[in-house]
């Protein structure tokens, strides 16, 4: 059964994607309490919720770090073989983010099942199933419930060298910044949602595994990194800058877009999210003349975006630098 003899999948989400995903300000608050006092157990914490990283890692017994996250959210296409790829790309990212290698993944669906065909639902992780596979990574089961809005992910436990790991608080002043996946997913796929316009651009770098961007972060010795998802480029920005004790400065003018991205933006498909985003930096932002849309595209909520890295990566641009840290709490310039 296809989407056309039912409705379009987009239409039962609120919103889609990683623009879903609780402001980072308010999830800051929730979470602030949940940090230290960690128990004698069978593993060491080596990175856990202190500064918001893309997973946590454990180091245990024989010196092996286990890489552990979960990521999932509402549909952001309405093709719902490609809405299984770009959840299952996008929650491998964050293994890969830390220098991890995916091992093994479990489904995390949720499904209205009263108002869209389980065939759309087998769709849905049958692409999961096929980019696990490119990363040649196993997936074991899961979990499903019924519920009023569809939403899919995975969660997924990675490996990795503990003492080659990618964190978000290793920045040094004097690195460059390198981004590996053009921005403006948020935008284009605020426009699908709500015209029913495709951009295959935005499909494919949404399903493109972040694993080769991450192994050539490691060949070059990179130790900071982040993946740019729902609080967007400067959002993550910000975050890393402020782990690492630095202000970050983005060249604007460096950063890549997504073919029809300004387009989107101009004809006003701005998510909540994106929204929320900026004004989450503004208090730590110096972004001097800059005009308000770039901002609100340097912000846009990204679906399985790149990695941000700390240094230099041939082949990927470079869009801006660490620097030593400026008064006033400013994380984030923007020329």
């Amino acid at each position: 059964m296809t989407i056309e003899e039912t409705k379009r999948l987009t239409g039962y989400a609120h919103g889609g994607g990683c623009a879903c995903k609780i402001p980072p300000g308010e999830l800051e608050a929730v979470v602030s309490g949940l940090v230290g006092g960690v128990p004698a157990g069978a593993g060491e914490l080596l990175v856990g919720l202190d500064d918001g990283d893309d997973a946590a890692v454990v180091r245990i017994a024989g010196g092996t770090a286990v890489v552990a996250t979960a990521d999932f959210f509402t549909p952001v296409v309405d093709d719902a073989y490609d809405w299984g790829r770009i959840a299952a790309a996008n929650a491998l990212s964050d293994v890969y983010a830390m220098g991890g290698t995916p091992v093994v993944a479990v489904n995390l669906l949720c499904w209205p099942r009263d108002l869209l065909p389980m065939e759309l639902a087998a769709e849905v992780l049958r692409g999961g199933l096929d980019v696990a596979r490119e990363a040649a990574c196993h997936v074991a089961g899961g979990h499903s419930v019924d519920d009023p809005e569809p939403k899919y992910g995975m969660a997924v436990t990675g490996v990795a060298d503990p003492m080659r790991l990618m964190r978000n608080d290793a920045g040094q002043a004097g690195l460059p910044l390198t981004l590996t996946k053009p921005l403006g997913v948020g935008v284009l796929n605020s426009r699908h949602k709500s015209t029913g316009e495709v951009f295959p651009a935005a499909v494919d770098a949404m399903t493109t595994l972040n694993r080769d961007a991450a192994e050539a972060a490691l060949k070059a010795g990179v130790q900071c990194a982040t993946d740019v998802t729902g609080f967007g480029l400067l959002g993550h920005l910000h975050k890393l800058a402020r782990a690492s004790g630095l202000t970050a400065r983005i060249d604007a003018a460096a950063v890549p877009y997504l073919p029809g991205a300004r387009q989107a933006l101009a004809d006003g498909f701005v998510s909540g999210g994106t929204k929320r985003n900026l004004d989450w930096v503004r208090p730590a932002l110096d972004a001097g003349p800059t005009p308000e849309d770039e901002l609100l595209l340097l912000a846009d909520a990204q679906t399985s975006g790149g990695l941000l890295v700390a240094g230099e990566i041939p082949g990927y641009p470079i869009v801006g630098e660490l620097l030593p840290p400026r008064p006033g709490g400013v994380t984030v310039i923007v020329r």
